[in-house]
């Protein structure tokens, strides 16, 4: 499995609520607007499918894949996740 940041700045509000939805019930958590991502391939296609669809040319999402293993500062810890969990 694959961590990703998922950043975005959508400019119309009920927009930016379903993509909120979207991109939070796939993340293990993070800033506002920018979330850590955990997600296999299957995951990240299905994850696109459904986000496709809620976007206009006017929006911006950027999926960065984080290839190594992430710096930490601070208190800032490494997240368990496993597949099923729920974090909140």
């Amino acid at each position: 499995m694959k961590h990703y940041i998922v950043a975005y700045d959508i400019l119309n509000d009920k927009r930016a609520v379903k993509v909120r939805k979207l991109v939070y019930s796939y993340a293990l958590g993070g800033q506002k607007s920018a979330l850590e991502v955990p997600m296999n391939k299957k995951d990240l296609k299905a994850f696109l499918k459904l986000l496709k669809p809620l976007l206009s040319d006017e929006d911006r999402v950027n999926i960065i894949e984080v290839d190594e293993e992430p710096m930490l500062f601070g208190k800032a810890d490494v997240l368990a996740y496993d597949k099923g969990v729920i974090i909140v």
